[in-house]
């Protein structure tokens, strides 16, 4: 292996790493929020769906998490499709949605820079 295909082997370890935190991260928002999350939604059809993930383990846990910090990132996409009610957007805490729209907007780029430092290992650009 050269230099240039262990930096991004490296990279690839930060990436995996930095998931493993966000994982922890969204465990313990659901752990400690779920209720408040799915009570300011519970006048939208997304957040009646994901109401039932509550008692899906971890698993769940990470997919309600997932999915409240898609509807209050992406509101206007899912007002206009009507699964999110206007008030229930409106009326979300604002501290619990920028650390949900961080969350959102993170996985993106996590899953967006392992993507590419795949792509680059893959590729054989780096010999």
């Amino acid at each position: 292996m050269n230099t240039a295909e262990l930096i991004v082997g490296g990279l690839c370890g930060v990436v995996i790493i930095s998931m493993i935190i966000w994982i922890g991260i969204a465990l313990y928002i659901a752990h400690n929020k779920m209720d408040v999350i799915l009570e300011h939604l519970k006048n939208s059809s997304a957040g009646i769906r994901l109401a039932a993930l509550k008692h899906g383990g971890a698993w769940g846990r990470l997919l309600l998490v997932g999915g409240a910090s898609g509807l209050v990132t992406f509101t206007n996409f899912y007002i206009r499709r009507g699964t999110l009610s206007t008030d229930d957007a409106k009326n979300f805490p604002s501290a619990l949605k920028q650390k949900l729209v961080l969350m959102q907007w993170s996985a993106l780029a996590l899953l967006s820079s392992m993507v590419v430092l795949v792509a680059v290992g893959k590729s054989g650009v780096l010999k």
